[in-house]
Formats: structure tokens, C-alpha cells, sequence
């Protein structure tokens, strides 16, 4: 009986302790479930694009994005200022200078299958915020965990991750998109993932230009 009050215990903390609560139910979670982006070489690329924290986007192209993507995200967030930090933070960081392509419309079906664009939201295997980044990250970066659920800082981190394993990959994108999710040798989530990048978001990919295509 007392094995079964743990558990229940365990499980309810999420969600009756709010986010404070869910710290400590991803860290029992960490031991049962594969690493996810837990490559020994990530950190240093996470590091250097926390450090690289600015815009490189071009103005007349970027406004030209926002005119067409800001009417899609109002059905994912309805707070305005919210739905333009996300969508200059995906442009900004798929435009780095001196960085390998990196599509916005694929960081969108990200950011819509992994978290429905919440940036509150904790999975079952302890990944936090709108990529759904692994938790360990902030302590091997020296930030504190909280910033794991801001716009800029969540998304950095997530692209400069699924970057690593595009380029690792060779720029096959279901399988660095198999990597990111911890999910290596099965289809479900890059499937879902390339189809709404296909078939929602397939206008955001610098009106056309990105080189990289779904596989």
C-alpha cells in the first residue's frame, strides 16, 4: 500500500505543485527514460549560441515573414506580444550568420507537435518549454532552470540542438529529428513532425528559399 501512495504521490506532483512541483518529477523521470539530447558534443554548440544572443535577421525579409506567419500562430497563442517574441526568436535563430541552414518552417512543426507552442509545458520524460529541451541543460550552462520556460532562451537552445543533429546527420531530417526526440529507429514523431512542417508551416521557409527540404 505504501508503494502505491509513492507513486500516486509522485505522479500527482506535476500537477497539483504546478511547475515547482514538476522540477521534482523530471528528475526520477531522467533515470527510467533514453537520453535525449544528451550528446557529450552539445554542449559546447548550446553554449556558444546562449553566448551569440542576437538578431541576424534582415529587416525587409523578416517583416515580410512576420506578415505571413503572425495570422497562423493565433490559433496557438492568443497573447499577441507572446506569438512575435516566438516567431522573431525562430527567425533570428534559423538566420544565424556562419551557421548550416535551418528552416523555420521545420522549428514550427517543432514547436506545434512538441508543445503546441506552450511554453509551460512538461513531458512526461522531463523535457520543459515550447522545443521541449531536456532540463539538465540550464546546470551544464550555468543558467537557472526557470529560463528553460522564456521564449528566447528555450528556443535557442532548441534550434542550436536540432542544428547539431541536422549537421551530424548529414541533413537527413527524419533522422536528426529522431535524435532530438529520443525516439531513434521509430517514424511516429519525425512523421509528424515533417507533415505539419508540409502542410501548415510549409510557407515559412524563407518565402522559398531554404535548401533543405523534407525527406
Amino acid at each position: 500500500m505504501s508503494d502505491c501512495r509513492s507513486k500516486l504521490a509522485r505522479l500527482a506532483r506535476p500537477l497539483l505543485g504546478g511547475l515547482a512541483g514538476g522540477w521534482l518529477a523530471i528528475a526520477s523521470a531522467q533515470a527510467t527514460v533514453p537520453a535525449a539530447q544528451s550528446d557529450p558534443e552539445l554542449r559546447s554548440v548550446v553554449q556558444q549560441a546562449i553566448a551569440q544572443a542576437q538578431c541576424f535577421a534582415d529587416k525587409y525579409d523578416s517583416a515580410v515573414w512576420y506578415t505571413l506567419m503572425e495570422p497562423r500562430m493565433r490559433r496557438f497563442v492568443a497573447d499577441h506580444d507572446e506569438r512575435i517574441a516566438i516567431l522573431r526568436t525562430v527567425y533570428c535563430e534559423t538566420h544565424r550568420t556562419n551557421a548550416s541552414a535551418l528552416p523555420p518552417g521545420l522549428v514550427l512543426a517543432i514547436l506545434e507537435v512538441e508543445s503546441r507552442f506552450d511554453r509551460w509545458a512538461v513531458s512526461s520524460a522531463g523535457a520543459v518549454g515550447l522545443m521541449q529541451v531536456m532540463p539538465f541543460w540550464p546546470e551544464r550552462l550555468g543558467m537557472r532552470r526557470s529560463e528553460l520556460v522564456t521564449v528566447d532562451a528555450n528556443v535557442r537552445m532548441g534550434c542550436a540542438i536540432l542544428r547539431f543533429y541536422l549537421d551530424r546527420e548529414r541533413r537527413d531530417v527524419r533522422r536528426a529529428l529522431e535524435y532530438y526526440n529520443g525516439s531513434v529507429g521509430r517514424r511516429d514523431y519525425p512523421d509528424r513532425v515533417i507533415v505539419r512542417w508540409t502542410n501548415y508551416w510549409n510557407g515559412a521557409d524563407d518565402l522559398g528559399r531554404t535548401a533543405l527540404k523534407p525527406s
